[in-house]
Order: structure tokens, then C-alpha cells, then sequence
């Protein structure tokens, strides 16, 4: 019996404290939301992959959240910027663009 209540106890206890980890009011995405936005990141990447005046892809980031994307890096001149947000913003599914790229400095 009283192995039963310490280990009641204990469970209380662990439910307790997995209950505060969740006490954050953040939206959290289910799986699908969570799949669709890869899926949709890959077609962002491919699109500004494929824009032939981008030079070097791999220099951007490309971040999607719930259909939001994200892109940060270093290309190498403005009209590259306007372009790599274009691409973006052709791709289905696709809610916004957040752009935070920027010109490469000069060496």
C-alpha cells in the first residue's frame, strides 16, 4: 500500500510538471500543417533555384511557417532581391514573403 501512494505521488508529480511545460499560448503546427510547409519550402527553393539571373541559390535561406515564407541571405545586387521574391510569391500556396535579403558587401 504504501509503495502505491508514493508511486501515485510520483506520477502525479511528472504529470504536474509536463503539464507546465505546456503552459505556453504559441500555436503549434499538427503534422500536416508541418508537412505542407516543407513541401512548400522545397517549392520555394526550386523556384528561386530555377530563376537563372539568381546565380548561387544556396546563398538563400528560405523559411516557411503556415504558408509565410521567409527568405534571408546575401545575393549579389537589389534586382536579385525583387527577384528571388518573385519566384517566391509565383509558387502555389504560398501567403507571403517575408524578405530579409541582402546585397553582398563589397570585398
Amino acid at each position: 500500500m504504501r509503495i502505491s501512494r508514493t508511486l501515485g505521488a510520483a506520477m502525479a508529480a511528472v504529470a504536474l510538471g509536463l503539464g507546465a511545460c505546456a503552459t505556453d499560448n504559441a500555436p503549434r503546427r499538427d503534422v500536416v500543417e508541418f508537412t505542407d510547409d516543407a513541401a512548400l519550402n522545397a517549392r520555394v527553393k526550386t523556384a528561386i533555384a530555377t530563376d537563372s539571373g539568381l546565380g548561387n541559390a544556396a546563398n538563400i535561406n528560405v523559411n516557411t511557417y503556415r504558408g509565410v515564407v521567409q527568405l534571408g541571405g546575401f545575393v549579389d545586387s537589389s534586382e536579385n532581391i525583387e527577384r528571388a521574391a518573385n519566384a517566391a510569391r509565383s509558387v502555389p500556396g504560398v501567403r507571403s514573403v517575408e524578405n530579409n535579403l541582402r546585397v553582398r558587401p563589397s570585398s
